[in-house]
């Protein structure tokens, strides 16, 4: 949204221009505003109020546009801006919903209303100052002309033919000093209160200006979350529905976008928990891999057990056969080793019986959890 900067920029560069015009006629001026000092200073402190007071009214549209920026794009780390004041019935409305957010055709127009009647009534003020401009020099100029009638009245009842006629225009050239005293107050206030109205209407006009461009972007905005109607509901058109009507549609709306929302969530859960089955189900087949070779491994244990037995069998009927114990120093070594490597294969064995066993234990916990888990999404 477009920021008021330009519409500022405008309203100073034309005050400096006044300014500068002052001060070329500065002269004039001073002798115009010494006519009726009173007057011409409560004309220039409306005109200042009046400045001031359009300034601040282009000012204030600047937390409003920063409350939008952050309701649209919020950032992380900043702080939140100050709740707006001109937007305050929407910020209500809309309150911590960013996700999705959708109007009704009734609910933007009525936000919309609501807004452009608070931009209107902040106009109001403006309007009247310059009304008020344009009525204190209206009534230095009656005032003027009021004391200019009764000055010329005692003039011309204070005139005495008799005499001599270089006293008698003396006394004239007096009494004239009054009346062109009230002329003067006439013209000066005049010329203030219109040239402060002149000032207060351009000043206005920017104003507005930069208020109407931040309602039209607002209206903008708002018409991209708006959904139109598709005619089957009459909440939108011209028939009249019973507000709760319209209210338990909205809340049936926003009920259907809540149930997708969740479906939406569910789905991608479930996927989720599929892709962990199939994973559990690949370390699954890899630990039966396992278990296979250990399998074939015990049969083979198994076998050079027997094997083991038929030879000390065999060493056994040789020593009863000979009488003694008959065995070489190369059976003898042959027979530590059998049993050197019995030990190693029974160790080996039962340390790889106990890892499969916590393999399968900590896999099983792990499915367990991840049925518990799809069960609860589902």
């Amino acid at each position: 949204m477009a920021l008021p900067r330009r519409f500022l920029f405008r309203m100073i560069l034309f005050l400096v221009t006044v300014l500068v015009v002052c001060g070329a006629l500065f002269s004039p001026l001073r002798d115009a505003f010494l006519a009726n000092a009173p007057l011409n200073g409560l004309i220039l402190g409306v005109l200042l109020l009046g400045v001031i007071y359009n300034f601040r009214q282009v000012y204030m549209l600047d937390p409003e546009l920063a409350w939008i920026e952050n309701y649209r794009k919020p950032r992380a780390g900043l702080s939140n801006p100050t709740p707006p004041k001109l937007l305050a019935p929407m910020a209500t409305m809309l309150g911590e919903r960013k996700d999705r957010l959708s109007l009704s055709t009734l609910a933007m127009r009525s936000l919309l209303d609501g807004i452009y009647s608070r931009l209107d009534e902040s106009r109001d003020l403006s309007r009247y100052n310059i009304g008020l401009l344009i009525f204190l020099g209206l009534l230095g100029t009656f005032w003027g002309l009021l004391e200019t009638v009764s000055s010329i009245g005692s003039v011309i009842a204070g005139l005495s033919v008799s005499g001599d006629a270089s006293a008698v225009f003396d006394d004239l050239q007096k009494g004239l000093q009054t009346p062109l005293k009230g002329m003067g107050t006439a013209f000066s206030s005049s010329l203030f209160g219109l040239a402060g109205s002149l000032v207060l209407g351009f000043l206005d006009l920017q104003a507005g200006q930069a208020q109407n461009r931040f309602y039209n972007d607002l209206e903008e905005w708002l018409s991209s979350l708006t959904r139109i109607s598709s005619g089957a509901l009459p909440g939108d058109g011209d028939q009249s529905v019973p507000a709760y009507v319209l209210a338990l549609l909205e809340q049936t709306a926003e009920s259907l976008e809540n149930l997708q929302r969740t479906l939406t969530k569910g789905e991608e859960s479930r996927i989720s928990a599929e892709r962990q089955m199939m994973k559990l189900g690949d370390k699954l087949g890899i630990m039966t891999d396992h278990m296979s070779d250990e399998r074939s491994l015990m049969v083979k244990l198994a076998e050079t057990q027997a094997e083991t037995k038929n030879v000390l069998a065999h060493l056994a009927e040789s020593k009863s056969v000979a009488g003694g114990d008959g065995l070489d120093e190369a059976t003898r070594n042959h027979i530590r080793n059998l049993d050197v490597h019995m030990a190693r294969l029974l160790e080996e064995l039962s340390a790889g019986r106990k890892d499969v066993i916590q393999s399968l234990r900590s896999e099983i916990k792990l499915l367990a959890r991840t049925i518990a888990a799809a069960s609860k999404d589902t």
